[in-house]
């Protein structure tokens, strides 16, 4: 048996920040991270926003990233409401440019800020929470561990392993996405989205090639999508997108993959020996471009809330509140984002996957 202040279960971006902030405030904190051999050489989720500069500032680590080299993103063009392709650039910005991430470089350079920190990294991932402690399995081993832990982050990502068993998932709808890394093609370096009658894509350079991504609702998926001649098809119908794979056909189309896309939010995100941050609390639409950025500022406010729980459990309520609230500012304002980007849209008055998302601003309703 372990004795620690804090595990944080996953090693993405949320759960990294938040256990570099708590062993900075001198707790002894686990992050628990699946890595090693079979991690995946890429990783959805590759744009990080100019306004990611303050808050890695502020958690000093602004330098090193820098230092990294990540390819500069100067700004996006978008089809959105007409065919014409509209750009936006990063010129006028006042934090700059952005950054196409190398994702799986960049999560190791968070993790080992946390490491560097003082926290402990620990090969294992987390099964549930028990008696106040997550129970893990070794990875190398595949033996299992309880931990004794006073609080528990959960930043696992939309499986919100220990989350879900205390709270209710809201999901926004069922958007989900059917994605494919080619390993050349046009070299703009500027993020594309474009509209489409049966929802959007988007396509972007990655280290690994050009990512091309299209993005509808579960139940409207064609089953030929599934395959490479029926991804490419549906590229192939796109007027922007299909520009940036020149000389690609079926047969150099990779088997496309899928992963969730909707927004999702946990409800409560935090109650009495633990928290959730990133997806784990609140998952965004990847139209917003803000899903890593919010996955850091979820990290390290959670890693301070549980910080000032440690040091003063009298405190426990009002920090704990104060977390929530911040995570209630964030859901308000991208309910209102999203509700006013879906709705600028209105060439296919007839598409289920547009129809629903002109109804106005979505509730977080159904159950996930």
């Amino acid at each position: 048996m372990t004795h620690l202040d804090a595990v944080v279960a996953g090693g993405g971006p949320a759960g990294a920040v938040a256990a570099l902030v708590l062993a900075r405030a001198g707790h002894r904190v686990q992050l628990l991270d699946d890595g090693g051999p079979g991690r995946p050489v890429f990783k959805i989720g590759e744009f990080l926003p100019p306004a990611v500069r303050p808050l890695l500032a502020d958690l000093g680590l602004l330098d090193g990233f820098l230092a990294a080299g990540h390819p500069v993103s100067t700004g996006t063009y978008a089809a959105w409401g007409s065919t014409r392709l509209h750009g936006r650039s990063h010129l006028f910005d006042p934090y700059g440019h952005g950054w196409h991430l190398d994702r799986v470089r960049f999560d190791a350079f968070l993790r080992d800020a946390a490491v560097a920190a003082g926290a402990e990294l620990r090969r294992a991932v987390v099964l549930a929470r028990v008696d106040g402690g997550p129970v893990v399995r070794e990875r190398a081993t595949g033996a299992l561990s309880n931990l004794s832990a006073r609080w528990t982050v959960d930043a696992t990502g939309r499986r919100c392993v220990i989350g879900r068993r205390h709270g209710i998932r809201r999901r926004q709808d069922r958007l989900v996405a059917a994605y494919a890394v080619f390993p050349d093609g046009d070299p703009e370096a500027r993020t594309l989205v474009e509209a489409a009658a049966d929802g959007w894509w988007y396509t972007t350079l990655v280290p690994a090639g050009r990512l091309v991504a299209h993005l509808t609702d579960a139940d409207l998926v064609d089953p030929s999508l599934r395959t490479p001649q029926g991804f490419r098809a549906a590229l192939s119908r796109t007027v922007h997108v299909r520009r940036r794979l020149p000389g690609h056909g079926p047969a150099s189309t990779p088997v496309p993959r899928w992963a969730p896309a909707h927004g999702l939010r946990l409800e409560p995100s935090a109650g009495a020996g633990w928290v959730a941050a990133g997806d784990a609390a609140l998952a965004f639409d990847p139209l917003s471009s803000q899903g890593i950025l919010m996955a850091l500022h979820t990290g390290a406010r959670a890693g301070r809330a549980v910080a000032d729980c440690l040091a003063d459990e009298g405190r426990t309520s009002a920090a704990l509140a104060d977390y929530t609230a911040f995570l209630d500012g964030i859901a308000t304002a991208y309910r209102s984002n999203h509700a006013y980007a879906y709705d600028q849209e209105r060439r296919w008055p007839l598409s289920p996957f547009w129809g629903r998302r002109r109804a106005g601003d979505q509730p977080l309703s159904g159950l996930a």
